[in-house]
């Protein structure tokens, strides 16, 4: 049974947030990146099998991750100036957003350029879409540049918890930590 309290995300949100966090940066690791040419290329095969495999899971992370937080009971949110509030909301919604929008645009752009995917021990997953090079090439340039605005808000997001806790001493970074590894950071709860 989950422990529940008024200052800390539970045990399954908890999870939920460091693995998608963890499985973020390792699939972004994996990513070969470059121009089709190269992404498809034979010495690339494994790296992108790794990282479509991985992409995939965070698509189904995050969908878990987001039906969980519809059910699941959250932490009052420390006192903050309406900004501050708002601009955590809108941080939190777009890396939602993105979440979603990062495998999703893999995948279409994968497909319309032609390509299955390919996840790890060879598994080819076909297309549903119709080939549209020009449209595939333009959604998998988009899904780069959303690989790199999801790692520099993430970073954000990172920082300003950081912040909560070093500046504004308040418990947002300890809410989202696991009990055993707050002890001695954690004022009261």
């Amino acid at each position: 049974m989950e422990h529940r309290s008024p200052t800390r995300y539970g045990v399954v949100a908890q999870a939920f947030h460091w693995a998608t966090a963890i499985l973020l940066l390792v699939t972004f690791t994996y990513g070969p990146g470059g121009s089709e040419h190269r992404v498809y290329s034979q010495v690339r095969a494994f790296d992108r099998q790794v990282h479509e495999t991985l992409g995939l899971c965070v698509l189904a992370l995050v969908t878990m991750r987001v039906l969980w937080r519809m059910v699941d009971t959250r932490p009052e949110s420390p006192q903050a100036a309406r900004w501050m509030s708002a601009a955590a909301t809108a941080v939190q919604g777009t890396l939602y957003l993105l979440l979603f929008a990062l495998p999703l645009t893999a995948i279409a752009g994968a497909w319309l350029e032609g390509h299955p995917l390919t996840v790890l021990a060879s598994v080819e997953v076909p297309s549903i879409l119709g080939v549209s090079h020009r449209a595939g090439v333009s959604i998998a340039r988009i899904h780069t540049w959303l690989g790199d605005a999801i790692l520099w808000l993430a970073g954000i997001h990172a920082l300003a918890a950081l912040y909560h806790h070093a500046i504004l001493k308040d418990s947002v970074l300890i809410s989202m930590l696991p009990r055993r590894l707050t002890p001695r950071l954690q004022r009261k709860d």
